[in-house]
């Protein structure tokens, strides 16, 4: 019986049991923070029933994944990348909207967002370019060239709906650029430039954007206020310029007196912070937050604000450890794999989790703007939760051969 199952969860056992650990808490956190959403259905068990037949079949996805020969992958690079780029393009013409934001593409009643595919994929395809132009002295200078042609159109067609996911993107990559040793003088000089056009591009916002509340944008959305004229070549380019001003403006004013803030004006930030005060450390237990009824998208963007609330600092650290695991076990399967293509699709996989959960956490605990980024493997989701297992189980098909090659290793010494 052990065998069996041995043979079916197969790869890194840290991974699997991080893995593990991050979907009941998922299954937990989620079943508490719908409060909302098992209201307006009526039905107390059908979101949290979805939530966990989409978890169900996101480790069978990460199964049949895992049993994927890393040497497949790269066959899939272009087919991916076609479908990426479609996508894209789709969502930017005719993608579903939800509040201001088109990110969404509906398709045979599944709706996903393309941009999660192509986070993916762009991985995928750098950790080729640098495993096939590596050298003695690390990755030729081309490599650099070929990574951009790749990189920046799917983070400028990202960025145009979705800014955070876009910047998110670009972060992993440059930083596998580092790991895989592309010369510094170019990552500097791309660095100063990315600098200098986030200053443009923020000036941009700044000046075209208006700076709207929460209650502004949701009288938009009922088309109780007037909606505003046509807009500019420029603010078309930059249509939710009044969303990241808004939200760029609220970070940088500083913290009013809790006589002077503004419930309706500012309810995410209030609520989230409310839920962590409220929380007196020990947490007030599994189901039991009052925050979740008033806190907007609590199962998704803000659910770690639910779990400090309820599982306290003991809980919102091991969430931080579980994170901190999956990257250190990452960064232990690439230094075993024989081949560096592996190596560096293991390191991105793992950065692009990581990254992603650590600026949702910052995000619930004030530390950065608010962004609609959820928490990998931990909110609620759909398509994106499935991919994410996808993502956990080609870290788990790299651990598999970085496994076979330590045991040949071993062999090899005992003769």
């Amino acid at each position: 019986m052990n065998k069996k199952i041995g043979n079916i969860f197969k790869g890194d056992k840290v991974i699997w049991m991080v893995f593990f650990f991050l979907c009941m808490i998922s299954i937990v956190e989620v079943f508490s923070a719908s409060s909302g959403l098992t209201y307006k259905s009526q039905n107390y068990v059908g979101p949290i029933a979805y939530h966990t037949t989409t978890i169900v079949v996101g480790v069978i996805v990460a199964i049949i994944t895992l049993n994927i020969p890393c040497r497949y992958f790269k066959l899939m690079t272009p087919f991916l990348m076609l479908i990426s780029l479609l996508t894209l393009l789709w969502v930017l013409l005719a993608g579903t909207k939800v509040g201001d934001a088109g990110r969404w593409i509906n398709l045979f009643g599944f709706t996903f967002q393309p941009s999660e595919i192509a986070k993916g994929t762009i991985v995928l395809a750098v950790a080729q370019i640098l495993a096939a132009m590596q050298r003695e002295n690390g990755a030729d200078k081309n490599a650099f060239k070929w990574i951009l042609w790749i990189t920046l159109p799917a983070c400028l067609f990202i960025g145009l709906e979705n800014l955070s996911t876009a910047a998110m993107l670009f972060a992993v990559v440059f930083l596998m650029m580092f790991i895989g040793l592309v010369p510094l003088k170019q990552l500097g000089k791309l660095a100063a430039i990315i600098a200098a056009l986030g200053i443009l591009a923020i000036s941009l916002i700044m000046l075209v954007g208006h700076d709207i509340s929460d209650e502004e944008k949701q009288l938009a959305k009922t088309e109780q206020v007037e909606q505003p004229k046509e807009k500019s070549f420029v603010g078309k380019m930059f249509h939710r310029a009044d969303t990241w001003k808004s939200r760029i403006m609220k970070f940088r004013r500083p913290a009013p007196s809790p006589q002077e803030y503004d419930l309706d004006k500012d309810a995410q930030v209030a609520h989230a912070n409310i839920a962590i005060v409220s929380s007196n450390i020990i947490g007030k237990g599994p189901g039991k937050s009052t925050e979740r009824d008033f806190l907007s998208q609590a199962f998704s963007d803000f659910i770690y604000a639910i779990v400090i609330e309820e599982l306290g600092i003991v809980g919102a650290f091991s969430v931080m450890f579980l994170y901190i695991i999956l990257l250190y076990r990452c960064a232990r399967i690439a230094s075993r794999c024989e081949n560096n293509f592996p190596a560096f699709l293991a390191m991105g996989l793992g950065l692009l989790l990581v990254i992603q959960a650590t600026f949702n956490m910052m995000v619930a605990v004030g530390l950065a703007p608010v962004t609609g980024q959820p928490l990998p493997l931990i909110s609620k989701g759909g398509t994106s939760t499935i991919i994410n297992c996808a993502y956990i189980g080609a870290i788990l098909s790299v651990s598999r051969s970085a496994k076979m090659k330590a045991e040949k290793e071993n062999e090899e010494k005992i003769v």
